[in-house]
């Protein structure tokens, strides 16, 4: 598992990159730009932690504590960071993928990309029994999980895999499809439980 790696996420922070690698003087504002990403991290408590340990934090933060002044957006291949000044965006690694799911029996919401710090789903600490199986019937995971206080539950998936996912809930069950590609959904939120 490869450790955290800064890599530009918007098209402003991108264009700054070339603009000052191109300049005099452009590795003071690269080293700039890093310790502005560092003071970030130290802010809301993720320093000396991957991708990966970012993700599984943020997602366990009770609602009650959770930042307004932080973005976290999971993609198939990054974690995208930001406020209302900074933007920047930490690998994940290439054979694992992160599927966050809530499922519902009565209310949901539209998500594609998980944010890790806006998503709210509607059974916050319950008791569920997840299984994912992929497509040649292969299962993947198989627990008991509760879920995080936003309703929420994550699991890492082999990228490259589609699948069911089921959910079992009291005396209810649901199933969703999934598949891990570059250009999947992150966020499950059409799992509904009867």
């Amino acid at each position: 598992m490869r450790k955290r790696t800064l890599r530009g996420a918007g098209a402003l922070l991108a264009a700054g990159l070339v603009f000052t690698a191109c300049a005099d003087g452009g590795d003071q504002s690269s080293a700039a730009m890093e310790s502005s990403q560092q003071q970030l991290i130290a802010a809301h408590g993720l320093e000396n932690m991957d991708a990966v340990e970012v993700i599984d934090h943020l997602d366990r933060v009770p609602l009650a504590e959770r930042s307004t002044e932080l973005m976290a957006a999971v993609l198939p291949d990054r974690l995208v960071l930001s406020s209302e000044t900074e933007e920047f965006a930490l690998e994940l690694p290439e054979d694992s993928f992160y599927l966050s799911i809530a499922p519902f029996v009565n209310y949901t919401h539209e998500c594609y990309y998980h944010s890790l710090t806006t998503c709210v789903g509607e059974l916050s600490e319950e008791d569920v029994h997840v299984t994912i199986t992929d497509d040649s019937g292969e299962v993947l995971v198989d627990e008991q999980r509760t879920t995080f206080d936003n309703g929420f539950v994550g699991v890492w998936v082999p990228t490259g895999t589609s699948g069911t996912i089921e959910i079992n809930y009291a005396d209810m069950t649901g199933s969703t499809e999934f598949a891990t590609d570059a250009e999947a959904a992150t966020c499950i939120t059409d799992l509904q439980l009867s």
